[in-house]
Parts: C-alpha cells; sequence; structure tokens
C-alpha cells in the first residue's frame, strides 16, 4: 500500500498508538504521520502507508484549523487538565467583550515558547523528559503564524468560565501554550480544557475516518478506497508531466531540464513540483539554477 489516509484520532491514544494500530491492520511497515496530537486531543491525522511516509515534510508544513475549549482560572504544568494543577482563582468576573478585546494581540506573527510537557528537543532530549524528571530548561520562542483566533461562544459567569475558540494557524503552532499566554493577558490565567483538530491542509474532519470504520473497511477488502493516492494529497503542489525519457531520467535520480517538460508552466526556481509520467506520480522535485544559468529540475523523493 502506498498514499494517506485521512484519520479520525480519538482521545486517549497517543500518536504513537494511532501509527501502531495502523501498521497491524495494514501489515505495513512502513507507517508515518504529518504532525501529532496530544493524546487527550483528537480530530485530524494525517497518517502515510508504505513509500508515502518519505513525503511526509511536504505535508506537515501545511496549515490547521483547531476548535479548543479554554478554561479560566487555572493554570497547570502541562498547559491543560491532565496537568497537576499550579494556581487556582476565581475567574467569574471575566467577560466575553474582554476575551474579544485581547484576541487580536495573539493574531498575526506572534513569538511563542513550546510548553515543557512536549516532544520538543532540548540537547537531545525531549521536553517532556526533562519535565517528568523534574528538570525546566529556557526553551528560546518560536515564531509562528496565528491566521485567525475567533471566540466562538463561552460558558461565563462561573468560578471558572469557558470558552470556546476556532483557531487556524502555521504548523508549529502549540494551542496549549496560546491558551496559556491568553489567560496571562487577562489576568486571571487559563489552560487547555479539550483539543479537536478540524483540518489540516487540505484533510478535513468531514472526510476523516474513524479507527472502527477503517477496521470495518479491512474487513470487507476494501481498505485501499479510504487510501488517498500521493499526487491526489500533494495536489497543493504545482505540476508538470514528463515523456519516457525524463521519467526515466528522474527515476534515475538525474535532472530534468526544461525540455523533459511536456505539459505544465516550469517553475519559479525554489519551488517543489510533482513530476508525473502518464498520469502518474513519480518524484518530487525541487526548481534550481546552476552556476551557468541553466535551469533544472534536482529530484528530492522519486516514488
Amino acid at each position: 500500500m502506498i498514499g494517506v489516509l485521512n484519520v479520525l484520532k480519538p482521545p486517549g491514544m497517543t500518536s504513537h498508538d494511532v501509527v501502531d494500530w495502523l501498521r497491524h491492520l495494514t501489515g505495513e511497515k512502513k507507517v508515518g504521520h504529518a504532525g501529532t496530537l496530544d493524546p487527550d486531543a483528537c480530530g485530524v491525522m494525517v497518517l502515510l502507508v508504505g513509500k508515502a511516509t518519505r513525503a511526509a515534510q511536504f505535508l506537515v508544513a501545511e496549515d490547521k484549523e483547531y476548535r479548543a475549549e479554554v478554561v479560566f482560572g487555572v493554570k497547570t504544568d502541562t498547559l491543560d487538565l491532565s496537568g497537576q494543577v499550579l494556581a487556582c482563582q476565581d475567574a467569574s468576573r471575566l467577560t466575553p467583550e474582554a476575551v474579544a478585546e485581547v484576541l487580536p494581540r495573539f493574531t498575526g506573527s506572534i513569538w511563542q515558547k513550546p510548553p515543557m510537557f512536549s516532544a520538543v528537543r532540548h540537547k537531545g532530549k525531549r521536553l517532556y523528559e526533562l519535565a517528568r524528571a523534574g528538570r525546566e530548561v529556557e526553551v528560546p520562542p518560536r515564531q509562528v503564524e496565528v491566521y485567525s483566533l475567533q471566540l466562538l461562544k463561552g460558558d461565563w459567569g462561573k468560578r471558572h468560565p469557558r470558552a470556546w475558540l476556532h483557531v487556524h494557524c502555521s504548523k508549529g503552532t502549540y494551542v496549549r501554550s496560546l491558551v496559556a499566554d491568553l489567560g496571562e493577558a487577562l489576568g486571571t490565567g487559563a489552560c487547555l480544557g479539550f483539543l479537536l483538530r478540524t483540518r489540516v491542509g487540505r484533510f478535513g474532519i468531514e472526510e476523516a475516518y474513524t479507527l472502527e470504520e477503517l477496521a470495518g473497511l479491512k474487513g470487507e477488502g476494501k481498505l485501499t478506497q479510504a487510501l488517498i493516492p500521493l499526487a491526489e494529497a500533494l495536489g497543493y503542489l504545482p505540476a508538470i508531466e514528463v515523456g519516457e525519457e525524463g521519467a526515466k531520467r528522474i527515476k534515475n535520480g538525474g535532472f530534468l531540464s526544461p525540455a523533459h517538460c511536456l505539459a505544465g508552466e516550469w517553475p519559479p526556481q525554489g519551488t517543489h513540483v510533482r513530476v508525473m509520467g502518464a498520469g502518474e506520480l513519480l518524484a518530487l522535485a525541487l526548481a534550481e539554477s546552476l552556476p551557468s544559468g541553466r535551469k533544472i529540475l534536482r529530484p528530492v523523493w522519486v516514488l
């Protein structure tokens, strides 16, 4: 099997658990993902099967959308409700107007510090490994993009009011950190109550398969119906069509020149493209210019 699966990850499973589950279901040793979800979170998780795993980097880069539940007045060490409570205060005076007023501070290009309980590496160690050992290190902030941050609804007037946000952001954005920073800006503290990922790039939750649905398709011998061809999954990349000579050349790791292009526009320098032959994906390539000025496509992944 070669392709991509849009899976609805259930809460309570780690991303690694989901990958292992799919390995067992498909019998494929090579199964990867294009971005993890915390164990308590659920929603869209893009899984790659077979040779498609080597193209994960081209799917990880896509933008994401979430529904996030915020619990005000509670601060935890993990920045969500699964962690140890560090501080608790009455936030019953908080209003939706106050929340909406500060949201623009957290849109656009922002700097964000990854949570200590995360998979980010620090000197070869995962931050969550250091956190569990009782060590806290200074992690440099990273720049992320929050394209949209909207207050959908809330449950106000309680000691710990809750609100639901829509978050549209770039890869590498930690919604837990976003929620905690929002709580600090409001002076109440806050943590993430629940997180649902509704979209990763072109993969929406409406088309996602539950694990039970995938198991059912497997039992009927129809699992490949859920498999998205890699050429389609990478459809956001421009494509060029090559003939027999160009196909042979790129399959052997050779460069392509504009003369090999039968259809499609030659891409600007620095652009990744899908190289297609007879309607099938052959490779992914990067448009470059040699010192001589000659334009080429250099293969970076060959099927």
